[in-house]
């Protein structure tokens, strides 16, 4: 069986944003523990212990509630506004032997031919969704551009996924591109000008009046 990062919580009985404010000043973060059919449960974790979790690389963890283990994932998180730090969490209860629906981050691998002769590279995605089950979770999806060419491009179709892992992002959509760079466009634009035949001046006809005869 899989090890999960084991993350301890506790009930907390307030629940209004006094409760959750005093929770803070005590260095833990209100969390909501819900899942489809179930009632929801209010508890707090401590914060230097979450973001050891956050840190750890996992997408899952085990909690116990009542004394029974229960694997979550992190579903929303909230940010304070001014400093950044969590203020709030929600985790959704996950089954080990059921699919479920996650975001992972891309790792781009290599370095591009293209912009090895001076493209650069365009990261149109940086997470992918994919549905597997909690046991085979990626940490990332690696995407090798190493032969990705200048004015080429890679879509969500052309990714290889890990085995045990289906795709959920629309297959169509570009992940990266390597383009030749603005600066050179505009060069080649401006010979591209240069290169055009000229107006021709229109030389003005003079007419000679023939000589009065004296």
């Amino acid at each position: 069986m899989a090890e999960y990062y084991h993350v301890d919580v506790t009930e907390r009985k307030q629940t209004r944003t006094a409760g959750a404010r005093a929770l803070r000043r005590e260095g833990r973060i209100p969390v909501v523990y819900y899942y489809h059919g179930e009632d929801n449960h209010n508890l707090s974790v401590d914060q230097k212990e979450l973001h050891a979790a956050i840190n750890s690389g996992n997408h899952v963890f085990e909690i116990a509630i009542n004394g029974k283990p229960h694997y979550v994932m992190i579903k929303d998180v909230q940010y304070h506004p001014v400093t950044d730090e969590i203020v709030h969490l929600d985790l959704m209860r996950v089954r080990r032997k059921e699919k479920m629906t996650i975001s992972v981050p891309i790792s781009f691998e290599g370095q591009s031919a293209g912009v090895k002769i001076g493209g650069v590279m365009i990261e149109n995605l940086n997470h992918l969704e994919i549905s597997c089950l909690p046991t085979s979770v990626p940490d990332s999806i690696a995407v090798d551009v190493t032969d990705l060419e200048l004015g080429h491009s890679l879509s969500v179709g052309d990714i290889q996924l890990p085995k045990n892992v289906e795709l959920v992002t629309d297959p169509e959509l570009t992940i990266v591109t390597v383009q030749i760079p603005r600066t050179h466009l505009e060069e080649e634009a401006e010979e591209e000008e240069e290169g055009l035949p000229g107006e021709g001046v229109l030389e003005e006809e003079t007419t000679e009046e023939p000589a009065s005869e004296e």
